[in-house]
Formats: structure tokens, C-alpha cells, sequence
């Protein structure tokens, strides 16, 4: 509608400057050729080379003897009629009251026109459109209506706690009696908080197909300008518009980015962000009541908001959105794989199980990557081996086949990758080995993957020990076959992770007796946070050090011992990573144990080791472990 109205305005302003200019074109070229003098329109009338003539006002127009037109401006004494009627001359004259009329009206249109196009800009910079120059007090919220596409709660999975909480506030929308009855208020608002890709947005969409009421959505940095009070002026103007579609839903997405914590950034209490934030609060629970107003909102950084935003009365439900565990990782594949065809041989349950720590946005992207691999080979259905694939190409990195690499190279990556693998198998604590490969994944010359048997809820002392001599096998190997003179720069990564690992199992888990049960990692990188003022000192820094020093090298000679004790096995694998490339745990074992594999053309060799027990139902707190391995040389 706005469109049209734009549209015919700009057709009209255009007739009426070519009408202008016809206008006043026609009588310049007029008054160009055809004006004569009344001294010459006398001698002509005298000479008889008149044939008519019109009096209008103050100017005379006759018909020459050549037919053509000509005007002359009369004297204000001029005896015109007189001469006319004597010579015999046919006259007519226009009203005067008429022409004036008119004139005035030609005179006045300009004027017109000037101020109606004053007057539409006007409208524009007022915010008659929210594009216009001042229409950036307006709300950029936009209500979500879809026809197509619509998201329903049968398309969220995998996060079902959630879900049930915010099913609520559906039926409350839609059956409010049934709660306010008991004497029940519908909650004012809900934070979506979880870590990225775990669904927050996609639930929010599934309200708005659900709840069947009027839901406008922002995200948290359309409220923040240059111009001061912008934001304010927004946030009171979406409350405005949310009162009068009432019972609503407003969604924010990325809140943090206008409701972080007063106080604690520059600008003091003018700054743009803190007025905008004011105002939000004042809305949601200030003198003015906001009934029917739902608000929801979602974060990844809960830490970081305003603690007055998350109280009760404004964000009355805080909703934990986490990763899904193995249940609702197969529920979620299950329903990203809804419009790819699968083969016979796809199990959604043991890609769920080898892919603990997704979260819902990787395994929309695991599904798709295996769609795009199966449609490269030209296959008419998605087979368990492009799910392979695709994980491998997620968690490892795509390879890079094409990089050259020298005999000695190779045979050093085997054996580093070897040690990996070996002291990863014979320690019980380590998660299964998933796969060794010595083709160039990403940054890595080579890599071994593990995968837990379960999801992962604790890490307990002795299987971090275990984890830092696997993480260190691969330096420990290249001792033991090289020399310590020999030692590359490929385990430059291992000593990365170890480190990191010790620092955790030393300043934040409390497992060192030396350092005791004390967190020492905000101190020690040098945060405030809560602990203002507070340092470590340098005894304790140096006790810190040592005992990092000593966990690490705890795991190398670990890693030592059973690499030489098992010596055989470990040039076993080394050699037959050269000659497979990439080996599977089952593989792995019988290439240890000295059987030989007979690969035919159909065996993609991809299987993950059977599980030894159930599988946890909880969330993970940990995330995928990353690939162990060399460093590219180039990226080190």
C-alpha cells in the first residue's frame, strides 16, 4: 500500500512539471516570435491587414492577412475598440473576472506544488516510513508471519526439557483461564540460554508457529545507534506496537548485545547502551503494566547480563538449551534427514553415538555435508559411508591429498601417530580409539581420533594422567625410533594440549596436593572478575609451574615405558599406516596384533568400536576433543 501511494505521488509531480513546462514553454515561444508593438498592430488594423482580433485584459490578439496569430500589449489610454469598429474589423473579449481566475491559479500552482513536496518529505523525516531519515526512533522489530516454512515443536528435538517449559507459555497464551483460575500469572519472560547452535532460535520460531499469536522478533544490536536515545526510543516504540497486537510474543535474540551489566564499561550513566537497557527494564516491569506481552530472549553469555534484567518479574524463567545427549542427537538427525533420502545400511543411532558434544546446528551440517558427498559420487541416496565421511571431514578437517610430502615425512607421521594410538589402546582409562590416519587433515600432517564410549559428564584424576601420556606418545614415539636429536616440531600441538590439560587438573580441579583445592586460574591469566585484587604470589606461581612440568612429564615417561614394552606392536602399526594410510580402531588392532587385512574395493573400513555399556542420558560438559597429531610445518 505504502508502494502504491509513493508510486503515485512521483507520476503526479511529473505530469505536473511537464504540464509547467509546456505552459510556460508555449507562452515564451509565443511572446518570442508572434509579440508586436501596438504601434505596428495600429498600422496593420489601418492598412486593413487585420481580419480579427480578441481583447483578454491587457492583451490583444489578432489575425494577420498570413493567417497567423499575433499579440500586442494595449496602452492604458489606447482607443482600441473605436479603431477596431471603424475599419471594420470583427472583435471579440474574454471576461475579465475569468481570466484573472485563471492567472491566479497558474501563478499559485508552482507554490503548490513546492509545498506539497515540503510537505511529503516532511512526512518521511517524521517517520511516516520507518526508512525514513528520522524514522530511526522507530522499532525495527518485524512481525513473523510464515506462510511457508512454518516451525512447529515437531521440528525442535533433542532438547525436550526446554521445549515442555516454553509449551507453557503456549497454552497459556491460548488457554489463559486455565492457569489464572488457580490464581496463576502468565510469566513475563523466558532467557534462552545455551551454548551456539543448541536451538535457541529455532524453539523461539516454533512458538511463533505454535502459540497462533501475533510474535515480533528484533535482535539485541537493532537497538543500539550512534544518536543517543535512539535505542530508548526504539524499545518504547516495540512495546507500543506489542500493546496494541496484545496477547504477544516479542523475541530478542543476542540480548547481551543491549543487556550487559551497568557500570562496567565507559560512558558512565549516559552511555547509549545503559539508557536503552534502562528503558527495557522499565517496560518490562516498570509502573506501566504490559499484560499479554510475552518476552523472550536468548544468550550465550548469561554471565555478562545486567542481574536486574534477570530477575524475577521481568525474565521470570531462565531455560537451559544445552547439547543434546545421545538420545537427542539421534532425535535430531532424525529430523534434519527427513528430506534426504537414506540408504538401507544408515543407522541415526550409531551416528549419534560417534558424535558426542554436537550440538543441533553440527549435526544439520553433518547431514548436509553427507548430502553433498553422496551427490559428488553420484549417488542416488545418502549411505553410511558419506555420514563417515562427512564426520571425518567436521571433526579432522578436510584432507589434503594433493600436499606433497617426502618419504621421511611420512614415515615420521606414521610412527608419531602410531605412538598415539598404541598408548591409547593399552590404557583403560583413554576414550576408545576412532580412527589413525596419516593423510594431511586441516592443519594436521596426521591424526589420531578418539571417541567416548558414553557422553562425558566428569573427568577423574587417573583419566587425566592417562590422557596427558596419550597426548604425549607421539613425542615420546619419535624418541624412540629417532633419537632425541631427531625430534621434530610436529608435537608442537600434543605439548599445546597437555598444557592446557595440567593447567585445568592444577588451578581449577584441585588435583595436585601440592597446590591444593584453591582456583588459581583467574588469578594466574591475569582476570578480575570476583577476585579484585587478589594475585598469586611468585612461591606460588613457581610451585604452579613445577607441578604442570611434573604431570607432563609424568605422562611422557608413561608414554616411554609402554611404547617400549610393546615395541613390537608399535613398529607393526607404524608400518601399516604407511602402507593403508588410514586405519579404523578394529583395524588398528589386528595391524597391532599381527594379522593381515584383506580390503576389497566394496570395504570402506569405516566402523567405530562397539560400546562397552549404556550410553548417558545428561548433557556433556565437555566439547569434542580435538584432533591429536602433527602440526603443518607452514601453520606451526
Amino acid at each position: 500500500m505504502g508502494n502504491a501511494r509513493n508510486l503515485a505521488f512521483w507520476v503526479v509531480l511529473f505530469v505536473l512539471v511537464i504540464s509547467l513546462f509546456n505552459l510556460f514553454g508555449q507562452g515564451q515561444g509565443t511572446q518570442a516570435n508572434n509579440e508586436k508593438m501596438y504601434s505596428e498592430f495600429v498600422q496593420s488594423v489601418e492598412a486593413g491587414a487585420v481580419a480579427e482580433a480578441n481583447i483578454d485584459g491587457e492583451t490583444i490578439r489578432y489575425r494577420g492577412s498570413d493567417n497567423r496569430t499575433y499579440f500586442a500589449i494595449l496602452p492604458e489610454d489606447a482607443e482600441v475598440t473605436n479603431l477596431l469598429i471603424e475599419n471594420g474589423v470583427p472583435l471579440t473579449a474574454e471576461s475579465q473576472e475569468q481570466s484573472g481566475l485563471t492567472t491566479f491559479l497558474v501563478g499559485l500552482l508552482p507554490f503548490l506544488l513546492l509545498i506539497g513536496v515540503w510537505i511529503y518529505f516532511m512526512n518521511r523525516m517524521q517517520g511516516g516510513g520507518k526508512g525514513g531519515a528520522m524514522g530511526f526512533g522507530k522499532s525495527k522489530a518485524k512481525m513473523l508471519t510464515e506462510k511457508e516454512g512454518r516451525v512447529t515443536f515437531d521440528d525442535v528435538a533433542g532438547i525436550d526439557e526446554a521445549k515442555e517449559e516454553l509449551e507453557e507459555i503456549v497454552e497459556f497464551l491460548r488457554n489463559p483461564q486455565k492457569f489464572s483460575r488457580l490464581g496463576g500469572k502468565i510469566p513475563k519472560g523466558a532467557l534462552l540460554v545455551g551454548p551456539p547452535g543448541t536451538g535457541k532460535t529455532l524453539l523461539a520460531r516454533a512458538i511463533a508457529g505454535e502459540a497462533g499469536v501475533p510474535f515480533f522478533t528484533i535482535s539485541g544490536s537493532d537497538f543500539v545507534e550512534m544518536f543517543v536515545g535512539v535505542g530508548a526510543s526504539r524499545v518504547r516504540d516495540m512495546f507500543e506496537q506489542a500493546k496494541k497486537n496484545a496477547p504477544c510474543i516479542i523475541f530478542i535474540d543476542e540480548i547481551d548485545a543491549v543487556g550487559r551489566a551497568r557500570g562496567v564499561g565507559m560512558g558512565g550513566g549516559n552511555d547509549e547502551r545503559e539508557q536503552t537497557l534502562n528503558q527495557l527494564l522499565v517496560e518490562m516491569d516498570g509502573f506501566e503494566s504490559n499484560e499479554g506481552v510475552i518476552i523472550l530472549a536468548a544468550t550465550n553469555r548469561k554471565d555478562v547480563l545486567d542481574p536486574a534484567l534477570l530477575r524475577p518479574g521481568r525474565f521470570d524463567r531462565n531455560v537451559t538449551v544445552g547439547n543434546p545427549d545421545i538420545k537427542g542427537r539421534e532425535k535430531i538427525l532424525g529430523v534434519h534427514a527427513r528430506k534426504v533420502p537414506l540408504g538401507p545400511d544408515v543407522d541415526l543411532r550409531i551416528i549419534a553415538r560417534g558424535s558426542p558434544g554436537f550440538s543441533g546446528a553440527d549435526l544439520a551440517n553433518l547431514v548436509n555435508e553427507a548430502a553433498l558427498t553422496a551427490a559428488r559420487v553420484g549417488r542416488r541416496f545418502v549411505a553410511m559411508a558419506d555420514f563417515e565421511s562427512a564426520k571425518d571431514k567436521i571433526m579432522m578437517g578436510a584432507e589434503r591429498r594433493s600436499m606433497i610430502m617426502t618419504d621421511a615425512q611420512k614415515e615420521m607421521t606414521a610412527y608419531h601417530e602410531a605412538g598415539h594410538a598404541v598408548v591409547g589402546i593399552t590404557l583403560p582409562k583413554c576414550d576408545p580409539v576412532y580412527k589413525a590416519t596419516i593423510i594431511p587433515r586441516g592443519g594436521a600432517l596426521g591424526m589420531v581420533m578418539s571417541l567416548p564410549e558414553m557422553d562425558r559428564l566428569n573427568m577423574f584424576r587417573d583419566e587425566c594422567h592417562q590422557r596427558l601420556a596419550m597426548t604425549m606418545a607421539g613425542k615420546a614415539a619419535e624418541v624412540i625410533k629417532y633419537g632425541e636429536d631427531q625430534v621434530s616440531n610436529g608435537p608442537a600441538g600434543d605439548i599445546q594440549q597437555a598444557s592446557q590439560l595440567a593447567r585445568a587438573m592444577i588451578m581449577r580441579w584441585g588435583m595436585s596436593d601440592k597446590v591444593g583445592n584453591i582456583d588459581y586460574a583467574e588469578a594466574h591469566e591475569g582476570y578480575q572478575g570476583n577476585t579484585a585484587g587478589f594475585s598469586v604470589s611468585a612461591d606460588t606461581k613457581g610451585v604452579i609451574e613445577d607441578e604442570v612440568k611434573a604431570f607432563i612429564d609424568q605422562g611422557f615417561q608413561k608414554a616411554m615405558e609402554i611404547l617400549t614394552e610393546k615395541n613390537e606392536e608399535f613398529e607393526r602399526l607404524g608400518q601399516g599406516l604407511l602402507e593403508y594410510e588410514t586405519l579404523t580402531g578394529a583395524e588398528i588392532k589386528r595391524v597391532m596384533a599381527g594379522e593381515t587385512l584383506n580390503r576389497d574395493d566394496e570395504d570402506d573400513g569405516l566402523d567405530i568400536p562397539p560400546t562397552s555399556g549404556s550410553s548417558a542420558t545428561a548433557v556433556p560438559k565437555t566439547k569434542p576433543r580435538k584432533p591429536k597429531g602433527d602440526l603443518n610445518p607452514e601453520t606451526t
